[in-house]
C-alpha cells in the first residue's frame, strides 16, 4: 500500500470554500471511477481519495465544530519546524499501485489551483499484512488494538448528527532511531514493547489479537506487562478515553545532512480529539519507547463525510 498525503494552506471564504469542496469532490468521483475519467490509463484500481479541514478553516466556519481544536504540544514536540505543522486542507491518497498516485494528484491539484498552497507532503507505504495489522520500521507488529466492527467504530471513531460519517484525524510524523533499537537484543525489544516480536502476543500470554492482561504477573510479583512498556502505556484504561483506529506508514530517505532517515507516519481516526491527547500525553510520561521517536511533523484535520452526485463533498458543513 502506497500513501500520498499533502496538506495544504487555503485561501478562501465561506461560499468559495464550498464551492472548492464541491468541485473537489466531483474531481475525486471522476477520478475514482473507471468509467468516467481517462487519467488514470489502467484505470483507478483501489484508489481512495481522504478529504479533511484543519481547524483554522472550521473556526472561520463555525468556531464549535468538531475539529476545530488545534493539538495541544507534547513533548519534543518544540523542534518540529513551522512548516511541518498542521494545514488547512488534508488530501490523502492510498492505493496499492503507487503509479496511479501522481496523476491524480496532479488532477487534484489542478482542481484546487491557485485557492490552496502546498504546505507539507509525505510519500509513505505499508507493508504486507492482515487488516490493521503490519511491521512497524522497528520490525514489530503494530495496530492490533484498534475498534472492530461496526459497533465499535460507530462508538469510537464516526461523528453523529450533523456530520454523520466524519471522524477527528491525527497525524504524527515520527523520526524513529532505528539504528539503537536494533541494538536492543530480543527480550530487551519485547520488554519496550510488552508484545512479541515474532507473533504480537502480549507478554502477559493470549493469542497475537488478544489484549494484554495488565494484571498478570511473575510468581515474584513483577507484572509480565512491564510497567514502562508502550502497550501498557497506551492502554486506553488508563486514559479513560476510546480507542483509536490507527494507521502506520513508513517512510523512509535522506535527511539534509545526507544521514539516512527512518519513521512512521502515524495517523489515527478517533471521534474526539481528546482520544489521542489524553494517550499522547500518558506516553510522554510513561512510555520507554518513547526515548527512540522524535516528532518532525504535527497535524489535525476533521475528515470529512462520504459524499456523490447528489450531496456534495463537505454538505453537512453549510447546512
Amino acid at each position: 500500500m502506497a500513501v500520498h498525503d499533502l496538506a495544504d494552506d487555503v485561501r478562501a471564504d465561506r461560499a468559495t470554500l464550498a464551492e472548492l469542496l464541491s468541485e473537489l469532490g466531483a474531481t475525486i468521483l471522476a477520478l475514482t471511477d473507471p468509467d468516467r475519467d481517462g487519467t488514470l490509463p489502467d484505470g483507478p484500481g483501489d484508489l481512495t481519495i481522504t478529504v479533511g479541514l484543519g481547524p483554522r478553516v472550521l473556526t472561520v466556519l463555525e468556531p464549535g465544530l468538531p475539529g476545530a481544536e488545534e493539538l495541544p504540544v507534547f513533548a519534543g514536540d518544540e523542534h518540529i519546524a513551522p512548516e511541518r505543522r498542521g494545514g488547512d486542507m488534508l488530501l490523502s491518497l492510498h492505493a496499492s499501485d503507487p503509479t496511479v498516485l501522481p496523476a491524480a494528484l496532479a488532477a487534484l491539484r489542478a482542481r484546487l489551483g491557485e485557492a490552496a498552497v502546498a504546505r507539507w507532503a509525505e510519500t509513505c507505504f505499508r507493508g504486507p499484512g492482515e487488516r490493521t495489522v503490519s511491521r512497524n520500521p522497528f520490525g514489530h507488529l503494530d495496530g492490533i488494538v484498534v475498534p472492530h466492527g461496526e459497533d465499535e467504530l460507530d462508538e469510537h471513531v464516526w461523528r453523529r448528527g450533523r456530520l454523520q460519517g466524519a471522524t477527528v484525524c491525527v497525524i504524527r510524523r515520527l523520526r524513529l532511531d532505528v539504528t539503537a533499537f536494533a541494538a536492543l537484543d530480543t527480550r530487551e525489544q519485547e520488554i519496550v514493547i510488552g508484545r512479541h516480536r515474532r507473533d504480537g502476543t502480549p507478554l502477559s500470554g493470549g493469542a497475537p489479537t488478544d489484549d494484554v492482561d495488565l494484571e498478570a504477573r511473575t510468581p515474584d510479583g513483577q507484572y509480565l506487562v512491564p510497567a514502562r512498556s508502550h502497550v501498557r502505556a497506551a492502554h486506553p484504561s488508563f486514559t479513560g478515553s476510546g480507542l483509536m483506529l490507527r494507521r502506520s506508514y513508513t517512510f523512509s530517505g535522506p535527511e539534509l545532512d545526507g544521514r539516512p532517515e527512518t519513521g512512521l507516519f502515524f495517523v489515527s481516526f478517533q471521534r474526539e480529539l481528546a482520544t489521542f491527547v489524553r494517550t499522547q500525553q500518558r506516553l510522554d510520561e510513561t512510555d520507554d519507547l518513547q526515548r527512540f521517536v522524535t516528532p518532525t511533523g504535527s497535524a489535525t484535520f476533521l475528515v470529512l463525510p462520504g459524499f456523490d452526485e447528489d450531496r456534495p463533498l463537505g454538505a453537512g458543513l453549510f447546512t
